[in-house]
């Protein structure tokens, strides 16, 4: 650097310092010209980009790349550019020069993370054809014929062209079927495209499969509540894998949610016999600042120590859950035990919640709830999570009206909380107060347009007391299209059908959602169905199953009442 270099970079730096950007960059990215200096070039786009001067820093990643032609920087910038101006129909010769210039070895990985580059375009349709165009040349390449047909998936897909986007991930699965890239692309398109779970399934059983890709797809089947499913693939992935805890943590949860208590804590003792160690062998850090605006965001955790701490959150929600297990035998005791090893102020709700939950079973309800009320609010939002808990302890208690007053005052204080709403709807409907339950409904289908729950309450509810039927047929499809495969939804459809005569569409519909998850309630109505259509051994095989999982449950003893069944 001459002294005429320097004494024009400090003239630049000066401008700038003193808001006048425009000069700034006129006098860097001359000198960027003269010099033909990447760090300079990368220096005048920074302060164009600083200045909002989009078309500015253009110009100078163009002179850049004229400087420059191979400087990957310069064709990532100039693509980053294009689509922070919304220019994607220019993208096509910066990407193809990009994918000339990257080595060989490292270009799969850049196909691959093509649509990244573009996910904030507002052009995706032809955004999806400059990466269909400019990948073509690499479709055949062994290295590179996967990762450009799931690229090209993922870009079609963004585009609202699903079926082409199915077709390039089938295609890429048949190719290599143990790449788990074309699965990971089919994972994201079913909830649109049911049939590209096939392609995940077909990856799966190939042997010696990507564990990653497994967990994924369990990711989606316990999103759905098909936790029948999952618990099996995760049973794989424990043998394939059976040091790595996570998924046993995952396991324990779902066997819990189908009340299988006593395989919970098999599962969550396997995961603290591994977790243990692996906390003690990890060094010892201070207490992490709290973030009052997420503290419980532990995935983000990046600060030193965050793996013991995500280590150690692990462990306190094994140790909820193993109480929970404990309750749910009635080993309250046990229960306690658990509790009493969690220390951490910031699970003091979950642990107060559970502790209330066993005074409740043991008609208790007042002391617990007073548990939850004392439980200090560090929060803004804590005060509304202690309605929820408190609501919920009364809930299990069949403390209905308890529970509906509690919410009424609750969604005074958090007006238009659609959760809030929601629960008191269903306290209403417990009390048979169905004008209000079908006003707050409503409400919370107003609030949430997108969200199943409220249509498929009112329509199950509708159907459950054979009001008008059609009305209520029409809520529970439009939310089996926002909740494909969800086993509750599907099993309002079949109940819906059954109340319309249609038994042989409702015992398809009770079928798959208690195949999907086995629920008391969801038995209840595939033995009726079953029971109507004149196979009674058949409906009796399913009753006595819920009968053993939940001797106690309410629908099914109603249903067995009323149509005068002996088990």
């Amino acid at each position: 650097m001459d002294a005429s270099l320097f004494y024009q970079l400090l003239i630049g730096e000066i401008e700038l310092r003193q808001g006048n950007a425009a000069n700034a960059y006129e006098a860097v990215l001359d000198a960027a010209r003269r010099t033909r200096d990447e760090t300079l070039f990368r220096r005048a786009v920074d302060i164009a980009l600083q200045g909002r001067a989009g078309e500015q820093a253009l110009v100078a990643v163009r002179a850049w790349r004229t400087t420059q032609p191979q400087s990957a920087e310069a064709l990532r910038l100039h693509l980053q550019i294009l689509m922070a101006l919304n220019r994607a129909g220019e993208a096509a010769e910066p990407l193809r020069a990009l994918l000339a210039v990257t080595p060989t070895a490292d270009r799969p990985a850049l196909i691959a993370a093509t649509p990244r580059l573009f996910q904030r375009s507002v052009e995706p349709r032809q955004l999806a054809q400059v990466v269909e165009d400019a990948l073509k040349p690499y479709a055949d390449a062994p290295a590179t014929r996967v990762p450009v047909r799931v690229a090209q998936g993922r870009a079609w897909a963004a585009a609202g062209e699903l079926d082409r986007a199915l077709a390039l991930s089938r295609e890429a699965q048949r190719l290599e079927p143990r790449n788990p890239a074309a699965a990971l692309l089919a994972l994201d398109l079913i909830k649109d495209k049911p049939e590209a779970e096939q392609v995940v399934r077909l990856h799966l059983a190939e042997p010696q499969t990507n564990q990653a890709s497994r967990l994924a797809y369990v990711r989606h089947l316990t999103g759905v509540q098909r936790f029948v499913e999952a618990i099996a693939q995760l049973d794989i992935a424990v043998q394939a894998d059976p040091k790595n805890a996570q998924p046993l943590l995952t396991l324990g949860a779902l066997h819990l949610e189908l009340k299988h208590p006593v395989e919970g804590e098999a599962a969550l003792a396997r995961y603290l016999a591994l977790i243990d160690p692996q906390i003690e062998s990890l060094p010892p850090t201070a207490v992490a600042p709290v973030d009052e605006a997420n503290d419980d965001d532990d995935e983000a955790d990046s600060s030193p120590g965050g793996e013991r701490r995500r280590a150690e959150q692990g462990r306190i929600q094994a140790w909820l859950m193993m109480a929970q297990a404990s309750e749910m035998r009635g080993d309250f005791a046990g229960a306690e035990k658990w509790l009493g090893r969690i220390e951490d102020p910031q699970r003091a709700l979950d642990v107060q919640t559970r502790r209330a939950t066993i005074l409740a079973r043991q008609g208790r309800l007042t002391e617990g709830r007073a548990l939850i009320r004392a439980v200090p609010e560090r929060k803004a939002e804590d005060g509304r999570a202690k309605l929820v808990a408190e609501a919920g302890v009364l809930r299990e208690a069949k403390a209905w009206s308890e529970a509906y007053s509690l919410l009424s005052d609750a969604t005074r204080r958090f007006a238009d909380d659609s959760d809030l709403i929601y629960e008191q709807a269903m306290m209403a409907e417990k009390l048979e107060r169905m004008d209000d339950m079908e006003r707050l409904l409503r409400r919370v289908i107003e609030l949430k347009p997108d969200s199943p729950h409220a249509r498929n309450a009112l329509g199950y509810s509708l159907a459950d007391r054979r009001l008008r039927l059609p009305e209520a047929r029409e809520l529970i499809a439009r939310a089996l299209e926002l909740a494909p495969g969800d086993p509750f939804i599907t099993d309002s459809l079949g109940w819906v059908e059954f109340r319309l005569g249609n038994l042989p569409e409702a015992l398809k519909h009770l079928q798959t959602a208690y195949s999907a998850r086995p629920d008391p309630e969801i038995g209840a109505h595939l033995g009726e169905v079953l029971w109507a259509l004149g196979r009674t051994d058949e409906a009796r095989k399913v009753w006595r199953d819920v009968q053993t999982r939940e001797p106690s449950n309410e629908v099914l003893r109603e249903t067995l009442a009323r149509l005068q069944v002996k088990l």
